[in-house]
């Protein structure tokens, strides 16, 4: 499908903006996605030292569905390994010290299929086609907002994406599982765009960071930097 003019005017004109100045208009919709990113992490919120990591990344809009593998250096004799993953409506995260010994092993938990549904919604801004896909469904918040309702295989989700007055995507939050045990609440989870760029012809966030709000502060958690994206 080519992305026209016509194609944009159900959606509210926040949303409109946001994809006419990405530069889908004119372009084929994105089914795949391929991307590879250098990232500063923390796993604690009192870690004051960024851990460096790299990562590759695929993607499918029908359906939905994301793999993300990730290599964390802790030191130059210590590396975990992981991978998160959203497919067919559930999602996954995996982490091993050395490749070898699991640290992380969750799945089948309606929490995280939510929690990964969730990260799908935020990363579009990186193909913005997809969110011309009838799974998402959008509703008008005010002049520079719009919230996002994603519902797949029986799991809903959703966020609030934010733009400048041009239609540059500024940041996405929604209220999160970060914690999967029975009687955890959602927290605010915020995806802040810092730079933006054209990359294949389409104005995309290239550099970010990702925080939790938690009760004592906000824990910027997440730096990530794309370095390629192929579609």
């Amino acid at each position: 499908m080519v992305v026209s003019k016509e194609s944009l005017s159900d959606l509210p004109p926040t949303v409109q903006r946001w994809l006419d100045y990405s530069g889908i208009v004119g372009k084929a919709a994105v089914k795949k996605v391929y991307l590879e990113q250098e990232a500063l992490m923390r796993l604690q919120p009192d870690q004051e030292k960024w851990f460096k990591a790299k990562a590759q990344q695929t993607f499918t809009t029908e359906p939905p569905s994301f793999n993300w593998k990730v290599s964390l250096k802790i030191n130059p004799l210590i590396f975990v390994t992981g991978k998160d993953s959203y497919e067919e409506g559930k999602g996954a995260m995996k982490m091993k010290l050395f490749s070898l010994f699991p640290l992380v092993n969750e799945s089948n938990n309606p929490k995280i299929d939510q929690a990964t549904l969730q990260r799908f919604l935020a990363e579009i801004v990186w193909f913005p086609s997809a969110a011309l896909n009838p799974y998402i469904k959008w509703q008008a918040v005010d002049d520079l907002s719009a919230k996002a309702v994603m519902t797949y295989k029986g799991t809903v989700g959703s966020g609030i994406f934010y733009f400048d007055k041009n239609g540059g995507f500024q940041k996405f939050t929604a209220m999160r599982y970060k914690n999967l045990k029975e009687n955890s609440t959602p927290l605010e989870w915020t995806v802040k765009a810092i730079k933006t760029v054209l990359k294949n012809n389409l104005l995309i966030p290239v550099e970010l960071e990702v925080a939790w709000k938690l009760e004592e502060q906000e824990w910027t958690w997440l730096k990530l930097k794309i370095v390629s994206i192929q579609y």
